[in-house]
């Protein structure tokens, strides 16, 4: 599995290293991207990020010696979505863990994160917080449909973006996700 962080965090994020933790022996990537990496607070425009993730994910495959279509990409808010973006430009992979995932920005919700949704033919895995203003409930409801693969939702009580102090929840969601889909 590989792993990539939100735009505002490292690969070294609480939810990050728990999914790590939990899935050993899996082989499971973290991975920060170029901005981080330089010292930059700011993210890298899109073709950049998926241009790392792509980069990445062959480097990955090619170390843990498995074919690039049995890895399954994800990660948090941004790191999500450019797996996801990867994926649908044509990145093999076996699944997608969104956690987070930023369906539109906060208060814009006409400002959809999901053109890219109907390439996306492969099992999808997003762990929401019922509170977060990236998307709600109702606003996944509609547009995940268009999502070719399957789907599944985990959505937390009483959380919001961040997701704090939910590890435990997201490990578990990721887990038996994996379980499930024959992936792990």
């Amino acid at each position: 599995m590989l792993l990539t962080p939100g735009a505002g965090s490292s690969a070294s994020h609480s939810s990050l290293l728990a999914i790590e933790a939990a899935l050993g022996p899996m082989p499971v990537l973290r991975i920060d991207f170029p901005y981080r990496r330089e010292g930059r607070k700011a993210p890298d425009r899109a073709p950049k990020l998926i241009a790392c993730v792509r980069e990445e994910a062959a480097i990955f495959a090619a170390t843990a010696a498995v074919d690039p279509s049995r890895l399954v990409l994800g990660g948090r808010s941004m790191g999500g979505r450019m797996c996801s973006l990867a994926v649908a430009e044509g990145l093999p992979a076996a699944g997608l863990v969104l956690i987070s995932y930023p369906l539109h920005p906060p208060g814009k919700p006409e400002n959809l994160r999901t053109a890219h949704f109907p390439l996306l033919d492969l099992p999808c895995l997003f762990v929401s917080g019922e509170r977060d203003a990236f998307g709600t409930r109702d606003e996944f409801d509609e547009h995940l449909g268009a999502i070719p693969g399957r789907v599944t939702q985990v959505w937390v009580p009483k959380a919001g973006h961040d997701l704090k102090g939910k590890d435990a929840v997201i490990v578990d969601a990721v887990q038996q996700w994996l379980h499930h889909e024959g992936l792990a």
